[in-house]
């Protein structure tokens, strides 16, 4: 086997190796076998284009094609032309499933069920990633940067898992890098020709024979010692000292808390991790259970935190300050003393597996009582662990108010602050305009921000002819907001995030909340909050009362007590209707989760729970992938066009000194090639061929003008007599070492030139101007031929006339 093809069998192997970490993922390995598939195909494609040989970058551009191909006819046969060709419909039924995975990523626990989206993700990654190692490895002969792109499957991999089997892995990765650096240190050795080790005695030889297969291979035998020491020591060391937080193969994890001061900051990232997780669970377990002395809990929404920043594609919490845990909390903002309140005590008893980052509590809360290391972010009013804590078994003490204002409150409520109205009636520019010109044809004969909000409420939930219904993809885009207003279906993310949207497109402060409805009542006083509670829910701000729930979902919660008292003047219709049932019962008629939702989903805990896709899913308001891929082929058009005679220059330069070959006429071809890039690197540098000169004098010429010291005008001499006696020698005897000459008149000429110079021979090169003059002389053959063939039919017509 050469080289070559050993550094493409050892690349497609390490690629997947590594790519044995993402298998448990997803609850079947099938995926795995397609991506075998395709990387054996892919790296034959690679072999063959090499073969031919193609540029470098031709071949990259040829295993890309064939790539796609392959994918297209796995994934879009049907829609794909001929089955296979990527059409308009192949590539936007692939965006469509690559959209669909990024869903399934969001909702599902791991293992995922290998769903075409996902299986789509899974395999066209490792097939991505198996280009990049196979291009960098094989056809640039680079194998050390070739592991980054394997670095980046594995990181993926092993970010995700939290398996006990992550060390094997791990091994698996490893092993299949060192691999190809073995392959490329052992092709590079061959090309040195015998590497001795001394001398050892051969079997049955004289103490002094030379065993070249032995000290050949020295080497090699060092690189896996070096090798598997590396690997040891990456394994086991970091394990052995408890300062290093379980090393490379522990747990890790951050807090969401920075320090344990008064400062730090909470990301802008997805707060409900651990809640999806928890909610995808097979079965519909209890989340967390409490006691509470209020005598009606139908308002008693356990909020876990609010999603305040809408940037069009999805709805996620700001980047806020969080300090330490006050006690008591600040008075809510915006809430007047003149606005009814009852203060409550609830007892938290959270499931020992229901491990959350962030602490549910009613809303709002004044204090809370809990142990462990908790931070205070005073926008949302929320707890989020420092330092790796979460909920996990957690009980905790919660007083909170039961704010209850009235509709006239709302009603005459002033104008918000203009800060506030500032961060929280923010639109993004894609949010498409049949969102503001629905929410004005809602609300037409509203008077104030109330009597908008609860006719909002009223068309979600009673008038507007939506259906509840959880088989419907949760989306959080603009153009997720849109289909959802235009189809009419969806479940709570839909209509919170609807509804959030189009207030803020009247000029309403508005969020989305997230957490859990109150739950079911226990025989034995407790109230039972289980996976089929959770829930989203929007929350508008009125100045004298502050941040104000609404239940605009039908079916789910119950709708407050302010929006049943006053409906908006000319229209007697109630919100609250169809949603006075608890969540965990809906009535006879009504669709519940379970009547929409696939038994497969169900049973993965998929359907109601709708916190994992609150923040996922982002792809929806996205641009489409068709759009994506025009995007990212013209950028890299741009890229690439201006190197191009670069990239030509590089391979010519390759190919003329190459090597010398095994016959006469191969020495006599290279010696004549070396010459013809000698003339060309002077060219770059600007100084023209004369094709009137002999070897000799262009030589000199090239020396004088170029200014050249000794070794390299010694090396221009030494290629123009080689070129001579190829020419002119009865027996020309073949010189060594020409392309040392080359490269050191190179180096001679660029030291020379000034920086300007030097740039234009890299980037754009004079000589390319032969890739014009070959195309004319084939252009210009090409013609000939058809002439002649042409007048050679017309003879044969006049021929067969006459």
């Amino acid at each position: 086997m050469s080289g070559g093809a050993r550094l493409a069998v050892c690349a497609t192997t390490a690629t997947f190796m590594a790519a044995c970490a993402l298998l448990p993922l997803v609850d079947l390995a099938t995926w795995i076998f397609q991506a075998a598939f395709l990387l054996v195909v892919q790296a034959g494609v690679g072999a063959l284009a090499r073969r031919v040989p193609l540029a470098r970058p031709l071949t990259v551009a040829v295993q890309a094609v064939v790539t796609m191909l392959l994918l297209t006819l796995l994934f879009a046969n049907q829609q794909a032309i001929g089955g296979m060709l990527p059409g308009p419909d192949a590539i936007r039924h692939l965006g469509d499933l690559l959209r669909a995975g990024a869903d399934d990523v969001s909702r599902f626990a791991i293992p995922a069920p290998l769903t075409d989206g996902i299986r789509l993700m899974l395999v066209g990654g490792v097939v991505v990633i198996g280009l990049a190692v196979d291009a960098l490895a094989v056809t640039f002969r680079s194998a050390a940067p070739a592991g980054l792109p394997l670095l980046a499957l594995y990181s993926v991999a092993a970010g995700l898992s939290q398996g006990a089997t992550d060390w094997l892995w791990f091994l698996l990765a490893a092993g299949g890098y060192l691999l190809l650096l073995l392959a490329e240190g052992r092709d590079r050795l061959s090309q040195w020709g015998r590497v001795f080790g001394g001398t050892a005695r051969s079997p049955g030889g004289a103490p002094g024979a030379t065993q070249s297969t032995a000290g050949a291979v020295a080497p090699v035998r060092t690189g896996r010692r070096i090798g598997a020491l590396s690997l040891g020591i990456a394994l086991f060391v970091p394990l052995a000292l408890p300062t290093l937080d379980g090393g490379l193969l522990g747990p890790t994890g951050v807090g969401a808390g920075v320090g344990s001061g008064g400062g730090g900051t909470i990301s802008a990232v997805n707060p409900l991790v651990s809640l999806q997780n928890s909610l995808n669970q097979p079965e519909d377990r209890e989340v967390m259970s409490y006691r509470t002395n209020s005598k009606d809990t139908q308002d008693l929404y356990l909020r876990i935190v609010s999603l305040d920043e809408f940037d069009g594609t999805t709805w996620r919490p700001a980047k806020r300050s969080i300090i330490d845990v006050p006690s008591p909390f600040p008075n809510p903002r915006g809430l007047g003393a003149d606005v009814r309140r009852t203060e409550i005590r609830t007892n938290i008893a959270a499931a020992g597996w229901y491990a959350q980052d962030w602490l549910p509590l009613p809303y709002p809360a004044t204090k809370v009582d809990i142990s462990g290391r908790w931070r205070y972010e005073p926008v949302g009013r929320t707890l989020v662990g420092d330092h790796n804590q979460n909920t996990s078994g957690k009980k905790y003490g919660v007083e909170s108010l039961i704010v209850q204002p009235t509709a006239e409150q709302l009603a005459n409520a002033p104008a918000a602050p203009s800060d506030l109205r500032q961060e929280f009636t923010r639109v993004p520019p894609s949010l498409p305009a049949v969102v503001r010109k629905t929410a004005l044809k809602v609300t037409e004969g509203a008077t104030n921000d109330y009597q908008r909000a609860v006719k909002l409420q009223d068309y979600f939930a009673v008038s507007g002819g939506f259906t509840y219904n959880t088989e419907v993809r949760a989306g959080s885009g603009s153009a997720a907001i849109a289909r959802f207003l235009k189809d009419k279906e969806g479940f709570c993310v839909h209509f919170s995030f609807s509804m959030a949207a189009m207030a803020r497109t009247l000029g309403i402060p508005a969020r989305v909340a997230v957490g859990f409805t109150p739950g079911s009542p226990q025989s034995d006083g407790r109230m039972s909050v289980g996976l089929r509670d959770a829930h989203a829910w929007p929350e508008l701000y009125f100045e004298g009362v502050g941040w104000t729930r609404f239940e605009p979902t039908p079916n789910r919660g119950t709708a407050p007590d302010y929006t049943r008292d006053s409906t908006p003047a000319g229209n007697p219709t109630n919100p609250a209707a169809p949603s006075e049932d608890a969540s965990s019962q809906p009535s006879a008629g009504q669709p519940s989760a379970s009547d929409n939702c696939p038994a497969a989903e169900r049973k993965l805990g998929g359907c109601a729970n709708t916190a994992p896709a609150v923040i996922g899913a982002a792809g929806d308001g996205g641009p489409p992938f068709g759009a994506i891929a025009l995007v990212v082929l013209g950028a890299a058009l741009v890229v690439l066009v201006p190197l191009l005679p670069m990239l030509w220059r590089r391979r010519v330069r390759a190919l003329r000194l190459g090597s010398a070959g095994r016959t006469d006429e191969d020495a006599a071809a290279r010696t004549l090639a070396a010459w013809l890039e000698v003339t060309d690197t002077a060219w770059d540098h600007g100084l023209a061929p004369d094709e009137s000169l002999t070897p000799r004098k262009a030589a000199a010429r090239i020396v004088r003008a170029g200014r050249l010291e000794q070794p390299a005008a010694d090396s221009v001499h030494r290629v123009a007599a080689a070129v001579e006696q190829v020419l002119y020698a009865p027996r020309p005897q073949p010189t060594a070492g020409l392309g040392d000459d080359v490269r050191r008149l190179r180096q001679g000429l660029r030291a020379g030139a000034s920086r300007s110079a030097r740039l234009r021979a890299e980037f754009a090169p004079r000589s390319t101007v032969r890739v014009a003059w070959s195309f004319s002389q084939w252009w210009a053959t090409l013609g000939s031929r058809w002439t002649a063939r042409k007048s050679a039919l017309l003879r044969r017509a006049s021929g067969q006339q006459s």
